[in-house]
């Protein structure tokens, strides 16, 4: 069965009434931080926490609170937000002992702007509404410089009613938001886009390549690429990092061979085939193995080069 996609940003944000809403924000690193703290500023009450303590200063000095535990976050929160590594950590912070579903009380509305797999998505906010909650999933794409001005694009799965309920936090964090159906579609769709991100950064560090092997101006060729079929908010954002050499993150190598891996495993399960995913996840695994997966994914080009002959 096909679910149509909903545009959140109707009515417009200057139409609508604001609430404040009370929100526990667990995970506060590059993308959390910021995120956590536009919801401060959009109003709400935000209390945060992070494995890391020290890494909940930024929003304490922003006006939000931090908190020991987990426990401690949620136990008085009208809206969790989880902003994790992976699977398994979400799955840990929500069915732990202290964790999510043993703290919040009924109602409570849980946002997971994680990228997980959709089977685990599915699974957890089945048990969220046997424990009264409700659960949405909603990854984001954009990277650091999304989060930080508040431009995200945010693929949301779940129950219409709780999108609607959330609408108002996502658009705080988000620029596009869309709900692509039911849960775990928003995880699924966010695979996708991290096939195509992907990929495109694998062409992009080849073409980089093949350009300086000719002698070509790589910034003249990068600026005409960028205006014609070619031009891409990969090439927009990518290329100076390639030709700087400049691969501080942004988005690491490590998150993006970890969501490859959820673009392996949900094609099988489906039984897609996707030959170029597999060949891309193999370069970005060549990526991390040779020492570079806190990098920026842009350090995709790093392999290519090597391949190409140039030194470490």
């Amino acid at each position: 069965m096909s679910h149509p996609a909903h545009h959140l940003h109707d009515p417009p944000r200057h139409s609508r009434r604001h609430v404040m809403t009370t929100v526990a924000f667990v995970g506060l690193g590059i993308m959390g931080d910021p995120m956590a703290r536009h919801l401060v500023a959009a109003g709400h009450e935000v209390t945060g926490h992070n494995r890391s303590p020290e890494k909940t200063r930024p929003l304490v000095d922003a006006g939000g609170r931090a908190a020991a535990t987990v426990a401690e976050a949620v136990e008085k929160a009208e809206v969790v937000a989880l902003m994790l590594p992976d699977s398994p950590d979400v799955a840990d912070v929500c069915t732990g002992a202290g964790g999510v579903f043993d703290t919040a009380q009924p109602g409570t509305l849980v946002i997971d702007f994680s990228t997980i797999r959709p089977d685990v998505a599915r699974e957890l906010a089945g048990r969220a509404r046997e424990r009264g909650l409700r659960m949405v999933d909603a990854p984001v794409s954009g990277g650091q410089a999304g989060a930080e001005n508040a431009a995200l694009s945010i693929m949301v799965g779940g129950a219409a009613d709780d999108v609607e309920a959330a609408r108002p936090l996502l658009d705080a964090v988000g620029r596009t938001v869309v709900h692509v159906g039911p849960s775990g579609a928003g995880q699924t769709v966010k695979a996708a886009n991290q096939l195509i991100v992907a990929g495109n950064i694998a062409l992009l560090a080849e073409a980089v390549e093949f350009l300086r092997a000719h002698g070509a101006d790589l910034e003249a060729a990068v600026e005409v690429l960028g205006g014609g079929l070619a031009g891409s908010k990969v090439l927009d954002q990518k290329a100076a990092k390639m030709l700087s050499g400049d691969y501080a993150p942004g988005f690491r190598i490590d998150l993006h061979h970890k969501d490859m891996g959820i673009v392996a495993e949900s094609a099988r399960e489906a039984g897609v085939v996707t030959p170029v995913a597999a060949l891309v996840a193999q370069l970005v695994a060549a990526t991390r193995a040779a020492g570079d997966g806190a990098l920026d994914h842009s350090a995709l080009h790093r392999t290519v080069a090597r391949l190409n002959g140039a030194a470490s």
